[in-house]
Order: structure tokens, then C-alpha cells, then sequence
């Protein structure tokens, strides 16, 4: 995969594109081979770093008290909750819910992951969402600048699965290199690396796909 044919595909798909009066996503799909989906081992579940982020900012939301806290905060963190929270919002499910979906990623002290995962876990884990673990030696303010520019990527048990890697404004080499990262991601999760994708497509939210391998 040379980086040059991966930029003429991520132009190609926006050139094609027809202008809308909204901002379009650009979108991976992936398409995978000769895997047995049903083992969980070979389904996809990873955190990828992407170089340049998705061109959006990314909502997340730290269960913590103390310095944790005001750390959190003070990073830019959208939603701070103090633990005391976490049951007052497993009873509420409609906000939870909402919660769910509007942030990308959760981050919690470790010692509050076992309530979580009795309050919410319901609601979290189907969404892959349930916190990043917080442990004594790591720093809330990496974690949080980190994922700013993460995405998580789920498979589940599907052979083709859908990946949103920018924004259609973005600078198409940008673009072109966080698609590199994707790759790069799936090739090194398979023992047989490339072998096991059958093809990669770019293409905007409402544009047509152009392929990448």
C-alpha cells in the first residue's frame, strides 16, 4: 500500500463527492476475508490513534473526585462526574442513554469501574463504551489528550464494518494518513496481515466509494 495511490483514492472520493450544504463525514469501509467472525478472537475491537483526528471534537466525560477531577476539568474534559453520581445515573436510563451516545469516550478512577459496571454496564458495554480504566500510574490529562484523537473500532461479528476517519473539509493528505493508521492497525491485529482484508473503500457520508486495496 504506497501512501501516493492511498491520497488518489481519498481525492478521488472527494472530488466525486457532490457538495452538500452540510459538513460530510469521510468514512472507511472494510471488508474482511477468510476469518471465522464467530471466534471472538478474530473480531476487531481496537482504540486507533489517528495522526490528525476526525475533524470534530470529541466528547468525553471522567468519573472522579478530588485532583483527578479538577485535573479532568481543567484538560477540557465535557462531563466531570463525582462517584456519588454513578448510581443516580444507573437509575436514570433515559439519560444514560443519551450520555451513551453523545460521548465518545468514558474515563473513570479504577476504583469505581465494579459500580460502573453493575449501574451502567448495560448501557455502556453493548455501545463499547464502558470506561477507560484510571489506575494510580497514569495521568488523567494524557488520557483525555489521547483520545481526543482516537476513534474506537468494532467489528462485532461482521465481515465489513464502517469507519469514520475525517471530516470532508480536511486536508486530503491528513485524511490520506489517518487511513494509513487504520490499516496499519487492522495488518498488524491479523496474524496473516493484509491477507485477511478483502478490500478498504473511501467515501464521503453521501458520495461514492472509491476503493483503496
Amino acid at each position: 500500500m504506497e501512501h501516493e495511490s492511498v491520497v488518489t483514492a481519498v481525492k478521488q472520493a472527494l472530488e466525486k463527492a457532490p457538495q452538500r450544504k452540510f459538513s460530510e463525514s469521510i468514512d472507511l469501509a472494510i471488508n474482511l476475508k477468510n476469518l471465522d467472525m464467530n471466534q471472538p478472537q478474530n473480531r476487531f475491537d481496537e482504540e486507533i490513534i489517528l495522526p490528525h483526528g476526525v475533524g470534530k471534537p470529541i466528547k468525553i466525560a471522567v468519573f472522579a473526585k478530588g485532583e483527578t477531577a479538577q485535573r479532568a476539568k481543567a484538560a477540557g474534559a465535557d462531563y466531570v462526574f463525582d462517584p456519588e453520581e454513578i448510581n443516580v445515573l444507573g437509575e436514570d436510563k433515559a439519560r444514560a442513554k443519551t450520555l451513551a451516545e453523545e460521548v465518545n469516550f468514558f474515563i473513570s478512577e479504577s476504583a469505581y469501574m465494579p459500580v460502573i459496571g453493575k449501574t451502567l454496564g448495560q448501557v455502556l458495554g453493548p455501545r463499547g463504551k464502558m470506561p477507560i480504566p484510571l489506575t494510580p500510574d497514569k495521568d488523567v490529562v494524557q488520557i483525555i489528550n489521547k483520545s481526543r484523537n482516537s476513534i474506537k473500532v468494532r467489528s462485532k461479528d461482521k465481515m465489513t464494518f464502517h469507519i469514520s476517519i475525517g471530516r470532508k473539509e480536511m486536508d486530503p493528505v491528513k485524511v490520506s494518513e489517518n487511513v494509513e493508521a487504520v490499516i496499519n492497525r487492522i495488518e498488524h491485529k491479523y496474524e496473516r496481515g493484509l491477507y485477511n482484508v478483502k478490500s478498504v473503500y473511501v467515501k464521503t457520508t453521501m458520495g461514492p466509494a472509491v476503493r483503496v486495496i
